[in-house]
């Protein structure tokens, strides 16, 4: 579960999926570029929130967390951001049968792991979702 988590590290996986689209289906170039503006706004809107709220990860007694952080912020989950941000606007060229049950296991991934609230990945979600709706 950490090694899958690991590609949603500031969205590299999905950058790396559509980077491969851009170059492997230059009829669908567009999208893919529009995916990686997307993904990357997501990112920028969601550190923006991170230090503004500033919630500490959880931490439960006898319970350490399944993989380290970049930070100690949680809220809102950056990988459940990026990746939602991709599905959504990956799903014009991908399958988004494909794309979201990706997405959404990235998000339960954090959970699993101990580093996020629920509500961290609800938001995050919520948040790729919507930035990816208002990206040009």
């Amino acid at each position: 579960m950490a090694r899958f988590s690991s590609l949603g590290e500031h969205g590299l996986g999905w950058y790396a999926l559509q980077a491969g689209g851009a170059a492997l289906h230059p009829a669908g170039r567009p999208v893919y570029v529009r995916a990686m503006r997307a993904t990357l706004a997501a990112f920028a809107a969601n550190q923006a929130i991170k230090f503004l709220v500033r919630r500490p990860r959880p931490r439960l007694p006898d319970l350490p967390p399944l993989t380290g952080t970049v930070t100690e912020l949680s809220y809102p989950s950056a990988h459940a951001a990026t990746s939602f941000a991709a599905a959504r606007s990956l799903s014009a060229a991908l399958p988004p049968a494909v794309v979201y049950p990706v997405a959404a296991a990235m998000a339960v991934s954090r959970l699993y792991l101990g580093v996020h609230y629920p509500s961290d990945a609800l938001a995050g979600a919520a948040l790729g979702d919507a930035v990816a709706r208002l990206a040009p």
